[in-house]
């Protein structure tokens, strides 16, 4: 039972711990992620990781005024309990809960709704820049950055502009070998590098020549300086890139000593000029299995199953993923074709590509949370006769968003980009859904865009897209994937399929949610309400001539999508037929509106949205009753 975590109402109550208390609370914390983890599936290593750190910074720092950011954001649940949330969080993840992100809608000191890795140092500059016009001097601003998101394109963007920062920048470089994956590349073997040293500071000749009248004995300051001085000896050949950038290094240091991360931490308030302070932790720290299979609980499913869930579990024989299945298709074009290629940034462990990894080692790539050079990775790579694959989250496809647009699209190169995570990804929330996809694809001459209504269609789609000599994009979702019984037509280029006539109506679906328009339809068999049933399978190329056609014909036409209505399939059915000059008044469209979708249950918010079978019904209900009202009328 936790004794010192209910007391805490604001990080300020740190102040009279002691450091046996403060380790004491550390503990606290961790029991009390062990206990979240129990029930529901949450970000777990990585917060394991930097309980101690988070600790240190607030009762070092006081961020009522002055600034921290967590990049990316996933670790952020010790300062949710620091900062006041303890009674709440067990709400974490759930619908009206606790964000697992910071969420400055929940507390002051969650200054951005982060969720992209990268982004930190650019914003704490930005916060420092501002302080400092504003005359707010004493004001000190922290970013605190993982080493896998570290050599993001944007950090280093970021870095070779702090030279010329006013104000007080702190970056802490939080070092745990470790991406969601191992990281990779040459700033992880840099870092590597710099861990095999016992102690470094990359300190300026000057206060090395000062710290070398520092005696070897005397008070602990002194004791402390003299600990430093023999520390530059023995490391001045590390942290040359950031201090050649203009940035002072320090370290590395034990991320999991509570006396000694504050010993730094006061010292970096004291620097002139932006400072890294290189801090190394463990990932999974404190929790045996965790620290020793990180990958997997990263965001472990619940350890304790209820009734309920084993209820809900799939069986033996249920379907798998969409991941999965384009994993599996993957594969197997990979089997068949030598010069096809497989890039993604970081995220092999979420898109299940570990198989791949593996069996085809040459031909796999994993670039680092680096979206941009991946995409302009693979345009290079099809540019010289390959076949590339760029399997990346649809959130975090979004920035590479001027790659896909000059080195693919403008250069109309057969680049697939398989596109996970599309639509709603529940407890993640408003960062991670895939809303966008639709829309910044399609506007793109050359790209043909495409969506599966079940999961043999995406298998299929996988092996046109390979096929195809233009650039393809392919989104899906993050849930199991379903079959539907039906005389399968063929994917063909801007082909939709018809899988059912009616004469008072029609549904036209694109995407997944076609079983449950598939479900809806027979809801609305059994009102008397007989209507066609469309999987669009394309959004680019458009199927005119079968949706212009329903359009002229039935009564009234629902069109069903699960990302962003504005500039989504439901706008693209209406550019065309007003280009045709037709009336489309009838037409209503299914989507996510002009908002950002909170996080919750997948099922949940989607019924929200009425893009279940039973919210499909009931707009189709509606429109046919208005439509017979009219009828009648005249």
């Amino acid at each position: 039972m936790a004794e010192l975590l209910p007391k805490i109402k604001s990080p300020e109550d740190l102040n009279d711990f002691t450091t046996a208390q403060l380790e004491q609370l550390a503990s606290e914390i961790r029991e009390v992620l062990c206990n979240l983890v129990a029930t529901r599936t949450a970000h777990f290593a990585s917060n394991l990781g930097v309980v101690e750190l988070c600790i240190a910074l607030h009762r070092t720092f006081d961020f009522k005024q002055d600034r921290l950011i967590w990049d990316t954001g996933h670790q952020i649940y010790p300062h949710k309990l620091i900062t006041g949330r303890y009674d709440q969080f067990n709400t974490m993840r759930t619908k009206g809960g606790l964000m697992g992100y910071p969420n400055p809608n929940e507390s002051e000191y969650d200054l951005f709704m982060t969720g992209h890795a990268g982004a930190s140092v650019s914003t704490v500059m930005g916060l420092s820049s501002g302080d400092y016009l504003s005359g707010e001097n004493d004001r000190h601003s922290v970013a605190v950055i993982g080493d896998g998101a570290f050599p993001s394109g944007m950090v280093f963007e970021a870095l070779n502009n702090a030279k010329a920062q006013k104000g007080n920048l702190i970056i802490i470089l939080n070092d745990n070998k470790m991406s969601i994956c191992p990281r990779v590349g040459g700033v992880a073997d840099y870092f590597d590098r710099l861990r095999m040293n016992p102690f470094y500071t990359g300190f300026k000749t000057e206060v090395v020549k000062a710290l070398n009248m520092v005696p070897l004995f005397g008070d602990p300051t002194e004791r402390f300086l003299a600990q430093l001085k023999e520390g530059v000896k023995a490391g001045l050949h590390g942290g040359m890139l950031f201090e050649e950038l203009g940035v002072n290094y320090i370290g590395p240091i034990d991320g999991h000593n509570i006396p000694l991360l504050r010993k730094y931490l006061e010292m970096v308030k004291t620097q002139k000029g932006p400072t890294l302070l290189h801090v190394v932790t463990e990932k999974g720290h404190g929790y045996d299995p965790a620290a020793e299979d990180p990958v997997y609980y990263h965001t472990p499913p619940a350890m304790c199953k209820t009734d309920e869930d084993e209820e809900n579990a799939p069986k033996p024989g249920e379907s798998k993923a969409y991941t999965n299945y384009a994993r599996d298709a993957i594969a197997d074009v990979m089997r068949k074709n030598e010069k096809v290629t497989v890039l993604t940034a970081a995220m092999c462990q979420g898109t299940k590509m570990e198989p791949l990894r593996d069996e085809f080692g040459d031909r796999f790539f994993d670039t680092g949370i680096c979206e941009s050079h991946t995409v302009a990775f693979a345009a290079g790579q099809a540019k010289a006769g390959l076949r590339p694959i760029v399997n990346i989250y649809s959130t975090f496809l979004q920035r590479s968003f001027d790659n896909v647009f000059q080195e693919v699209a403008l250069q109309d190169l057969p680049v697939v980009f398989t596109m996970d995570r599309a639509g709603i990804t529940a407890a993640d929330g408003p960062t991670h859904h895939g809303m966008y996809d639709i829309g910044y694809m399609r506007m793109f001459p050359n790209m043909v865009v495409m969506a599966p209504g079940d999961a043999d269609e995406l298998t299929e789609m996988i092996n046109f897209a390979v096929e195809h000599d233009h650039p393809t994009a392919i989104r899906y979702p993050k849930t199991n994937a379903e079959n539907i019984a039906r005389d399968r037509q063929p994917v063909e280029l801007g082909k939709a399929e018809v899988l059912k006539r009616g004469s008072d109506g029609a549904v036209i679906c694109y995407g997944p949610q076609l079983a449950e328009a598939k479900k809806a339809v027979e809801l609305l068999a059994k009102d008397g309400i007989d209507v066609t049933l469309v999987n669009a399978r394309f959004v680019k190329p458009l199927d005119t001539e079968t949706m212009l056609s329903i359009v002229s014909e039935a009564p009234f036409v629902v069109t069903v999508e699960e990302g962003a209505l504005m500039t989504g399939f439901g706008s693209a059915l209406l550019e065309a037929a007003n280009e045709a000059g037709m009336n489309a008044s009838h037409v209503k469209r299914l989507g996510i509106p002009d908002v950002f979708v909170q996080h919750g249950d997948r099922a949940e918010i989607l019924a929200e949205l009425q893009l279940d079978a039973l919210g499909i019904a009931s707009v189709c209900r509606q429109l046919a009753a208005a439509h017979d009202q009219i009828s009648s009328s005249h």
